[in-house]
């Protein structure tokens, strides 16, 4: 028992290692210390705070973020740490004799108040953690997006993928201008288009999809991710006829590779005519990097072009039903 408890504190403590490289590899600080050497151990603190604190915010602050940041002590400006990206200036006289996790805890701090609002919420094992930097996002909009990823969140993982996360970001931003993005951990949500379109909480259904599905590079082509996202949104949406939301009618233009609501209702004739479950295979495959060119025909018998053709002489062959939260 002794030395199973000693390799595994191993493991956690090799695997801690490793992202703290990682950390230092992708954000520099540079303290401007005159006297480095008596302040090693205050110069070390805050270094080692830095590391804890800053990557995280740059993760909030956008994947544009400044990553060389510059440390600078000073007496009249601040009583303990101001901060904002690429910038931290401290106090000299407060940060003598504080510990590492007063410092962090301080430049945290700091740092959210670049941001006008930040809350973290806990249900049943899952955390959500939701930043906003536009003063003028509807309370009911921040509201609804927090019930929908506690609602719809925990039920992708337990169908898709039970080893994602159950700790994730949300970070409303008005310099991104499109509409989402997942990234890791984090959906990044556009002010402007919260704002213009308030109703379409689904968009967490898709993006949250997006974090379960964690293919990583190279696991298949983007159509089919994006496909498999809006079809889940389809089937798991909470609300989508609030959100005027709806695949498309079949045209003879389109084609499988269009992506999103195309191709989502191509899978959606799919389960229902060819295959049951076909998308969650698929989905499984993509995780474990075993997709090819050759899946389609290994699980129906077909195939894809043929699928889509099949598709294309009776795209009417399939019931459609929306999500709506009047219902």
């Amino acid at each position: 028992m002794n030395k199973k408890i000693l390799i595994l504190a191993l493991v956690s403590f090799l695997a801690g290692a490793a992202a703290a490289q990682n950390r230092e590899r992708e954000y520099k600080i540079t303290i401007n210390d005159k006297d480095s050497v008596t302040n090693a151990k205050v110069d070390a603190k805050l270094k080692a705070a830095f590391f804890e604190v800053y990557p995280g915010f740059a993760q909030a602050d956008g994947y544009r973020t400044k990553r060389n940041v510059v440390l600078d002590f000073v007496k009249d400006e601040t009583p303990t740490i101001i901060a904002k990206a690429g910038e931290i200036k401290v106090n000299s006289e407060w940060v003598k004799n504080k510990s590492q996790k007063k410092i962090q805890k301080e430049l945290f701090t700091a740092l959210s108040k670049n941001w006008v609002s930040y809350s973290k919420e806990k249900h049943n094992g899952y955390t959500l953690t939701f930043i906003s930097k536009d003063p003028n996002l509807d309370p009911a909009v921040r509201k609804n997006l927090i019930s929908t990823y506690f609602e719809i969140y925990p039920k992708l993982v337990k169908t898709f993928n039970d080893k994602s996360t159950h700790d994730v970001l949300f970070v409303v931003d008005t310099a991104y201008k499109a509409v989402a993005e997942a990234s890791g951990n984090r959906i990044l949500f556009s002010a402007g288009y919260m704002k213009a379109h308030p109703t379409d909480i689904d968009v967490v259904t898709h993006e949250t999809m997006q974090i379960v599905q964690g293919y990583g590079y190279s696991a298949g082509p983007v159509w089919l991710t994006e496909g498999i996202a809006d079809y889940v949104r389809y089937k798991y949406g909470v609300d989508n006829v609030g959100s005027k939301w709806s695949l498309p009618a079949y045209n003879e233009k389109q084609n499988y590779t269009n992506s999103y609501r195309i191709t989502a209702r191509f899978f959606a004739w799919l389960e229902q005519n060819v295959k049951p479950g076909l998308i969650a295979t698929l989905d499984q495959q993509l995780r474990a990097h075993q997709y090819n060119a050759q899946s389609w025909e290994t699980i129906t018998g077909k195939t894809l072009d043929q699928l889509w053709t099949d598709y294309g002489k009776e795209p009417q062959k399939v019931t459609l039903t929306y999500s709506s939260k009047k219902s």
